[in-house]
């Protein structure tokens, strides 16, 4: 666990609290204590786990959050719209080194998506070699035709512009026009493109997990801190 001993306006900058120049301004409007004494000078250096504001732990070094994402909502820092991150705390977005989402959902896919500002952890699991289980649930225009999960299973579906085949996927059929997919890949649009290959259409789209993580208890634009284990 990181510990890290600096100047507390580093500390503050950092974690998104405020700049480094106003810091000294921030500690004398917000009680900031060091091992239960308050001080106001920010020069002064201290370990992270010994501040306090107002009576309450500074936020982790490194944050990694779980959120049910709404439609309409888009995966970017600097696209015009509204973007994800208008969803997390404005302290968490001032943070360095800045909160990212691990990959993108479409703008009109909803459901789980991690953000975080572990820089290691993000590029683990957006590599491609990663292997991380990404479960789906999709609405579809029209019936299923019946040999979809074989296809999906076979590991020897090409999607367009592809050089190889895509790797075995786990179809469910809840319903004739309602399923659950389960991949491990996260190429441009695979889930809706997979549909497209066998002949149908994605009308609605939901992530139900990733890498294990559900959002069945947050309901859409909810969040929550969570832990990574390390694997």
């Amino acid at each position: 666990m990181q510990n890290s001993y600096k100047r507390i306006d580093a500390h503050l900058s950092t974690l998104g609290y405020c700049t480094r120049s106003e810091a000294k301004k921030f500690m004398k409007i917000y009680e900031v204590f060091v091992k239960d004494v308050r001080v106001f000078d920010p020069s002064i250096k201290a370990y992270h786990n010994d501040i306090k504001i107002n009576d309450e732990a500074l936020d982790p070094e490194t944050i990694t959050i779980l959120l049910n994402k709404p439609s309409g909502f888009i995966c970017s820092h600097n696209d015009a719209g509204s973007l994800i991150y208008a969803l997390i705390p404005a302290r968490w977005n001032r943070r360095n080194p800045k909160i990212s989402t691990i990959g993108r959902l479409d703008v009109d896919t909803t459901g789980a998506i991690i953000l975080t500002d572990d820089g290691a952890l993000n590029h683990k699991l957006s590599s491609p070699k990663s292997d991380v289980s990404k479960v789906y649930e999709a609405t579809l225009a029209v019936p299923l035709k019946g040999d979809e999960a074989q296809i999906f299973a076979s590991g020897e579906l090409m999607l367009n512009g592809e050089k190889k085949p895509l790797l075995p996927a786990i179809l469910e059929v809840i319903s004739e026009t309602y399923v659950r997919l389960e991949i491990c890949e996260g190429k441009y649009h695979q889930v809706k493109r997979m549909f497209a290959a066998v002949g149908n259409r994605v009308l609605t789209l939901h992530r139900v997990s990733f890498d294990g993580f559900t959002v069945e208890d947050l309901k859409e634009g909810e969040y929550k801190t969570i832990t990574y284990a390390k694997k």
